[in-house]
This record gives C-alpha cells, structure tokens and sequence, in this order.
C-alpha cells in the first residue's frame, strides 16, 4: 500500500474509532466520512462493508486480547488467569458499544469479516478456561461458548446507562459463579468472590 493511501486510511480508522466510542457501531458510515471530510465511496473502496471497517479497527485488540491469554496461561494460577483475561475482555468490549452483537452474529457467520477474530479470541478464553477446570478452580459445566457469551453479557451491561453502576458488582457475582465447584453451595461460591475484591 502507498503511503498516502496507508495514511488515509488511518485517517479514516481515527475518525471511526472516535465516532464509534461516541455513537455505537451502528453509527452512519455516511457520518464516518463526513466527518473524515471524505466521500462515502471513498470511505467505501478502503471498506466496503462495516464489518470491514471494524474488523481493521479491532484487530489490534482482538490480537492483544488472544496473546494476553496465552501470558495468562503460563504466569499466573489458572484461576487468576481466567479472571483477570474475562475483566479485560470485558473492558474492552464496554469500549466500543454494541460490539458484542456483532461479535456473537459473527461466530457463526464465516462470512464476516470479524469471524476469524472473534473465533480466535473466544478460543482464547476457552482454553484458560478449560485450564481452571483442570485444575478444579472453575465449574466444569460450562464451555468456551459459554464464557463468550457472559462477556457479551457483562459488556452489555455496561452498555446501559441504568445497570452501569451495577456492572463491577455484578462481574464479582459472574467470576465467583464461574469459579465455583460443582457442588459447593451459594455461600461457597459469595466467600470466594469477596476474597477477589
């Protein structure tokens, strides 16, 4: 790629990123380039779909997110591994709202240019999940599909004005949730949730 085609399209990525924070992923693409001070096929040659769009604005952080689970998985115990990779994942997902809708069409869809990403990252989880199971510091009724859906759920959460107050709360519930052994009681699953705060 030349370098001024390199740097409008960076340019493009920029404006985006702030658009996106501010309005949600459902923002006009109209609206991207107006503010990019572009044309909409301008916008559209460098890409051509939304998803297009935000698969190159995300990538970067999909690709820190799966390379943070595989430090996780080697550093710290299974049990913080998993915990602190959910949080993060979490956050992130809060950062861009109504990512996680396009996340979860996405799995499915290998169509989508967010798929591979989306695949990738929800493998990462699976497998530090998958770990804490090995070592009997998570529930082993639940799966990679499972976690992937909590972190859209989590994100989702933060994504409303009205429950945002509740979502660190309710994240400490989740994680003790996860972390809880098949068979302990609720009062268990609390004790060991508050030891992570």
């Amino acid at each position: 790629m030349r370098a001024d085609a390199r740097k409008n399209r960076d340019h493009l990525l920029a404006v985006a990123g702030t658009a996106i924070t501010e309005q949600g992923v459902e923002v006009s693409l109209r609206d991207i380039a107006r503010r990019a001070d572009v044309g909409l096929a301008t916008l559209l040659r460098h890409f051509p779909t939304r998803e297009s769009l935000l698969e190159a604005l995300l990538h970067t952080s999909f690709d820190e997110l799966t390379a943070k689970a595989r430090e996780l998985g080697t550093s710290d115990s299974p049990e913080d591994a998993l915990v602190s990779w959910l949080r993060d994942c979490t956050a992130w997902t809060t950062e861009y709202r109504g990512v996680t809708v396009l996340m979860a069409a996405a799995i499915d869809d290998t169509e989508s240019a967010l798929h591979a990403s989306c695949v990738a990252l929800r493998s990462a989880g699976a497998r530090l999940l998958a770990r804490a199971q090995e070592a009997g510091a998570a529930r082993s009724d639940i799966d990679g599909d499972d976690l992937f859906a909590m972190v859209a759920m989590l994100a989702w959460l933060g994504d409303q004005p009205s429950l945002a107050p509740r979502a660190d709360r309710l994240f400490e519930v989740v994680a003790g949730a996860i972390l809880a052994s098949e068979g302990s009681g609720g009062a268990d699953g609390e004790r060991r949730s508050r030891t992570r705060t």
